[in-house]
């Protein structure tokens, strides 16, 4: 009775939202069901930090419906892990960054305490597993922005203590040590502390994601790094020339590392369209750091000036055709970077969307077998590889103590 329940759920579930009266979202639910979903970011810790303080008695994930993530649709979405971004605004600058870090990290920490029925800290591919067998959505910490470490390798190990298992290496901005896809390139990629960076990341079992680096940047690190790399949120080049996006002789080295790059759901890096639209409304921003709400009022007055030009879902599983062909099945995986804004492609406006997602690759005939690499098989593959190297490497290593005030000169 309980299976013929079940059967009757998904099948209302399907129809519901796959009016077309195929059965490629049955099928794409039936296979969530069954391997676990690894979303590479998502935003919600900084969305709960500006709208409530961090007050979870403010913003209930149960309930509310402010940005597009809560309880309701991360179920509904079939997801089985999710790395939460820990991000702070790159423009704080003096010493404020590893203290607004570390409220970060202790906000999610707050939110698995304060819905253990829902969510279990997870700090490797095993616990992924472990939570996902007991219905817990499993939460990972990624640290978007190497700023956090304030130029610090003894800050990087005290994060990684804390639960952090990736860091992207830049944000918008080029660091003392690594060059942003979107700022003036100092370094050539990364310098001698970079390469550094990498190989202590390495040795920690930290992530090395270069999601927002310039091309130079992800070519040092893929030189240097004896783990897997991943995008945690990227997208390709060739479809949208946003220097954001990964260029094909990149994602050509993918295989060699072991990487995967997981596809963004960010409007302006999946149309070209869009990007254009987007360059006129950055214009209209103001330097420095700005809210959400302050976002959304001059985008809203920027659509009602210049209408709108949206992306969909389709345009999200034309990069992943695009990721497959070049990287190969075994280098690809899904980082929505959901955030809070409204500007999210048509049918994937929030984590409820996932399966919709599936359904239509399924539709595109990718096999089940390349939608469960897709899905988190290549994610727990690039995680058990770097905590093997961490292994190796800890047994032959000491911690590195250099300070970046000491490196030598450039060393590619």
């Amino acid at each position: 009775m309980r299976f013929f329940i079940l059967v009757c759920m998904l099948t209302s579930l399907a129809h519901a939202q796959d009016p077309g009266g195929d059965d490629a979202m049955g099928r794409a639910i039936a296979l969530l069901r069954t391997t676990p979903l690894i979303d590479g970011h998502n935003d919600l810790p900084w969305m709960v930090r500006e709208v409530a303080d961090g007050d979870f008695s403010r913003f209930d994930l149960k309930t509310t419906l402010v940005g597009d993530t809560n309880i309701p649709r991360l179920r509904a979405g079939q997801v089985g892990a999710q790395f939460w971004s820990v991000w702070i605004p790159p423009e704080l600058g003096g010493e404020g960054y590893a203290r607004m870090q570390l409220e970060q990290i202790e906000l999610v920490h707050r939110m698995i305490e304060t819905y253990p029925e829902t969510f279990q800290l997870a700090l490797t591919a095993d616990d992924i597993e472990q939570a996902y067998a007991a219905g817990r959505i499993a939460s990972l910490i990624g640290m978007e922005g190497g700023y956090g470490l304030e130029n610090s390798l003894g800050a990087l190990r005290a994060y990684f203590r804390l639960g952090v298992r990736y860091m992207t290496l830049a944000h918008w901005n080029t660091l003392d040590w690594a060059d942003s896809a979107t700022d003036e390139a100092r370094h050539d990629g990364l310098n001698a502390f970079g390469v550094e960076v990498v190989r202590e990341m390495n040795r920690l079992g930290v992530l090395v994601d270069l999601a927002h680096v310039s091309a130079a940047t992800m070519h040092d690190a893929l030189d240097h790094s004896r783990a897997p790399v991943i995008f945690s949120h990227s997208l390709a080049y060739a479809l949208v020339n946003h220097p954001r996006n990964v260029p094909d002789e990149v994602l050509r080295r993918l295989p060699e590392n072991g990487g995967i790059i997981m596809a963004s759901f960010v409007p302006e890096y999946l149309s070209s369209e869009v990007n254009e639209w987007a360059r006129g409304f950055g214009a209209r921003l103001p330097d420095g750091h700005y809210t959400t709400a302050e976002y959304d009022r001059i985008r809203h007055q920027y659509m009602k000036e210049n209408g709108a030009v949206l992306a969909g879902l389709s345009d999200v599983a034309d990069h992943l055709d695009h990721l497959r062909k070049v990287a190969g099945p075994d280098h690809i995986g899904i980082g929505s970077d959901f955030w809070g804004s409204d500007d999210l492609p048509t049918g994937l406006e929030d984590a409820s969307k996932f399966p919709a997602l599936f359904a239509e690759l399924i539709r595109r005939g990718w096999s089940d077998e390349d939608l469960k690499k897709l899905a988190g098989q290549n994610m727990l593959r690039v995680m058990r590889k770097a905590e093997a190297v961490a292994r190796d490497l800890q047994e032959s290593t000491a911690p590195s103590m250099m300070r970046i005030d000491q490196q030598p000169g450039r060393r590619r």
